[in-house]
């Protein structure tokens, strides 16, 4: 399991468990970031590669399942709990919120590392829709302002006479401002711009004018 371009992040007040687990991951090939506390791992500039953030749950500052909460609304590593007091409630919790898993010490190395590997995984996926919708809607800004009236008429099935209708224009420059707004998307089909609309949380519009059309 070597990978150079991630990292683990380890936030574990055990020093002797913290650079044990750095060496296994340094044995394996897989780089790795050591804190004592959540306040160290918070503070800390983090390189942006996809990575795991190991959690114990017991910390000196706050508790485990407490920063999963604060860090909730951030884009924050997928996160595998350690414990040495594991109980199903925290256990419970923490899947729920997301966790990729709950192991309580002692924990093989096995179960650690696939732990790892499915969270690093997760993030890679994570970011790789991120970095998608993060293009669309680069290439959504880039619509004219009439463009953006006319996809979601587009994708909410409309016929080209009922959108142009709609917006007060005729069908031959609904049918351009349609095309422009296929090719700057860079959609394949309608199918494909609607995959697109939904992904960028464009509202549907309907026609006002469809029954009278």
């Amino acid at each position: 399991m070597i990978v150079d371009d991630t990292i683990v992040f380890i936030v574990d007040d055990d020093e002797a468990l913290r650079e044990a687990l750095g060496e296994l991951l340094e044995a394996n090939g897989v780089r790795s970031a050591l804190f004592q506390s959540a306040g160290d791992y918070i503070g800390a500039d983090k390189p942006d590669l996809p990575a795991c953030l190991i959690l114990d749950v017991e910390l000196p500052d706050i508790n485990g399942l407490e920063l999963q909460r604060q860090i909730a609304r951030d884009d924050h590593p997928p996160i595998v709990f350690i414990t040495g007091h594991g109980d199903i409630p925290s256990s419970v919790r923490a899947i729920k919120h997301g966790a990729v898993d709950f192991l309580t010490k002692p924990f093989s190395d096995t179960a650690l590392m696939a732990a790892i590997g499915s969270a690093i995984a997760q993030d890679r996926e994570t970011r790789a829709k991120r970095a998608e919708v993060a293009l669309l809607r680069q290439r959504y800004q880039e619509l004219s302002p009439r463009e953006r009236e006319v996809l979601p008429l587009v994708v909410s099935g409309l016929l080209n006479k009922q959108a142009a209708a709609e917006l007060g224009i005729s069908e031959v420059t609904l049918q351009i401002h349609r095309r422009n707004v296929m090719q700057k998307m860079a959609a394949s089909s309608l199918a494909d711009l609607v995959r697109i609309a939904e992904r960028l949380a464009i509202p549907i519009q309907h026609s006002r004018r469809m029954g009278g059309i």
